[in-house]
Formats: structure tokens, C-alpha cells, sequence
């Protein structure tokens, strides 16, 4: 369901909508870029890239924004904001450790900075604490509302 709701999967029937744009009417590569702009993903499993340390897993969407046109950051812009994420979620002091070199709960702290880097719209979550220890897991639960709260509108 969260595959269809972000874009990543196609309906067999109904539609899918982001931002008010049908998604099966968009090429893949804008389709990415909705994405890249409106969506962060969460899920059970932290989906790192392993041959890259913290820093660049989480600046990783941000290049990608760039890349696709989306956005205009420098280099320096790009490493401070995911630094600033990684701060966010208690981890600056493990930047350039790679996945193998963090905990369960320091990597699904890391993929939680990764989704909220974008500063997205919507995150799509499947299970993000399913994988740890119910301390750990309570840890992150409050940090996504804690981020949550912070980043929320306030009217």
C-alpha cells in the first residue's frame, strides 16, 4: 500500500495523486522528482546504502533533488543540512561511520534523518521501529513525533 501511495508502485485500478498531480500521468523521472520534493520513506528495515557513512546517506535525497533540478544547494549546503538532520536525531558524533559501524537504532535513526532531510511533506512509514528493542524503538517513535512537532505549521 505505501508502494502505491508513493508513487514507487502502480494501482490496478483508482488513482494516485501527489500534490495534486496523478502520478501515472508523470514520466518516471518526474514522477522521482515529486517524490524526491513531497515524500519521505521510512520503512522496517533501514535500507542504507552500506558502502556510504552517515553524511552520505542522509545528504543522498538532497543530491538527488539537485540532480533532477529540483534544487539548487551547494556541496557545503548540502553536507551542513544532513549534519543539521543527524544532529536532529542525536547522531553527530557518528557522520562518517558507515551502517556496519552503527547500532540497529543508530541506523533507523539515521534512515528516519534521511527521509526528513527534504524537510518532505509527507512521510510514509511501514513499521520503522519493527526491527528493534522496545527502548530503542520507543527512542525513535518519540523522535519522529519530537521532529514532527518541530517542523509542524503552527497557526
Amino acid at each position: 500500500m505505501l508502494h502505491i501511495l508513493g508513487g514507487l508502485d502502480a494501482p490496478t485500478s483508482g488513482e494516485v495523486s501527489l500534490l495534486g498531480e496523478r502520478m501515472d500521468q508523470q514520466s518516471a523521472v518526474a514522477q522521482g522528482a515529486r517524490r524526491n520534493e513531497a515524500l519521505g520513506f521510512v520503512y522496517q528495515f533501514h535500507h542504507l546504502l552500506g558502502e556510504f557513512t552517515a553524511l552520505e546517506n542522509v545528504a543522498m535525497p538532497l543530491w538527488i533533488g539537485v540532480q533532477l533540478g529540483k534544487r539548487s544547494l551547494s556541496e557545503q549546503q548540502i553536507h551542513r543540512e544532513a549534519a543539521d538532520m543527524l544532529g536532529e536525531v542525536g547522531l553527530s558524533h557518528r557522520l562518517t561511520h558507515k551502517p556496519g559501524e552503527l547500532s540497529g537504532g543508530e541506523r533507523q535513526r539515521v534512515a528516519v534523518a534521511r527521509a526528513l532531510v527534504t524537510r518532505p511533506t509527507c512521510v510514509l512509514a511501514d513499521e520503522p521501529t519493527g526491527n528493534l528493542d522496545r527502548a530503542t524503538a520507543d527512542g525513535v517513535f518519540d523522535l519522529i513525533l519530537r521532529l514532527n512537532a518541530k517542523s509542524a505549521p503552527h497557526w
